[in-house]
């Protein structure tokens, strides 16, 4: 990263570009959804506080939720996301928790084969989509992006790795061929605090440029 005091975010952008990290969440109107309700209920709880109204969470309920490939069942209350789903009750610690605000995307899944922060899903909104998280990345495509990843030296500490494994398999099976300009696009919801994005960009363009192989 440049030492110009340049953001890890800004780290994706080059002159002319055009890109934007916006576009990377650009419709995902699951996300939009679970930050406003967070907000509505964090304000709610506050305003109950203030009037020394007992607040009381929501009742738990079972739901199904199709993890990798298998259906499993858990039961948590409406305000419980995916991200603490798949941590706190199914131990698949892969996706990780660090901003909790849905800017970071080191909690990237798979949701319909479509990247989404597991932290701005809820685990009640989840059931019925096929969710793959970075454990349950299998086959051709992941031991590609795994292969490039170590050839590029794309990680430093790791903890954003699975989730920007994730992305790139996503983007990568999506975007074949494409060049360093859309990586950085594509890739754009995915920050890396180590400033591995050189690394990143270069095992992105190589996995696109060989198929996903």
């Amino acid at each position: 990263m440049p030492d110009s005091g340049q953001t890890p975010r800004d780290a994706w952008h080059r002159p002319g570009s055009g890109v934007s990290r916006r576009e990377f969440l650009k419709g995902s109107g699951a996300a939009v959804a679970a930050t406003s309700l967070a907000q509505t209920a964090a304000e709610s709880v506050a305003t109950a506080q203030q009037a020394g109204t007992k607040v009381a969470p929501g009742k738990a309920t079972a739901i199904s939720l199709d993890i990798n490939g298998k259906p499993l069942k858990v039961t948590v209350e409406p305000r419980v996301t995916l991200l603490d789903v798949l941590r706190d009750d199914l131990s698949l610690t892969g996706a990780k928790e660090a901003c909790d605000t849905a800017n970071c995307g080191s909690c990237t899944v798979l949701v319909d084969g479509k990247p989404a922060y597991a932290c701005a899903v809820l685990a009640h909104s989840a059931q019925g989509k096929k969710i793959t998280t970075v454990e349950g990345l299998t086959g051709p495509l992941a031991e590609a992006v795994t292969a490039c990843f170590t050839k590029h030296d794309a990680t430093q500490c790791g903890y954003c790795t699975p989730g920007f494994m994730v992305a790139t398999a996503a983007f990568v099976q999506a975007n074949p061929k494409a060049t360093a300009e859309q990586a950085a696009k594509g890739l754009g919801g995915n920050i890396c605090r180590c400033g591995t994005y050189a690394g990143v960009l270069a095992a992105t363009v190589e996995c696109a440029a060989k198929g996903g192989k």
